[in-house]
């Protein structure tokens, strides 16, 4: 996902997320699992993953009856820039700012501050 990519829409995450846990997926399978968290037409759905295709987040293997679709971009690819662009615009650019509304708002269990500490300790060993 180069920059003159589209950030991809609310619907497109749902759709991009389902395809990067289930792997390469129909249709049907992509809308059944939409339909898990919210109500969507099937119609909807294939339109939605066309146009998808026609931007170029999603490509689709026409060689079966049944076309299969696969997000483009690697999903760390492209949650990383959405999380850049994120905290850009909203912190300034600022990860300690993100960082620590994100622990103000969400309560890290133990374990979770612990894997914070050992990345805390890796970058700390990187700089020096």
């Amino acid at each position: 996902m180069n920059s003159e990519k589209p950030e991809p829409t609310r619907a497109e995450l749902d759709i991009l997320t389902i395809l990067w846990k289930h792997g390469p997926s129909t249709v049907r399978a992509v809308h059944d699992q939409l339909n898990t968290f919210k109500e969507v037409n099937y119609t909807t759905t294939l339109k939605q993953m066309q146009l998808m295709a026609e931007k170029g987040m999603l490509s689709r293997d026409e060689r079966s009856m049944k076309h299969i679709y696969e997000a483009v971009e690697e999903e760390q690819k492209t949650k990383s820039l959405l999380l850049d662009r994120f905290v850009d615009h909203l912190y300034g650019g600022s990860a300690s700012n993100l960082v620590m509304q994100l622990l103000d708002n969400k309560k890290a269990s133990k374990a979770e501050l612990d894997e914070i500490r050992a990345v805390l300790d890796q970058l700390e060993k990187g700089n020096s």
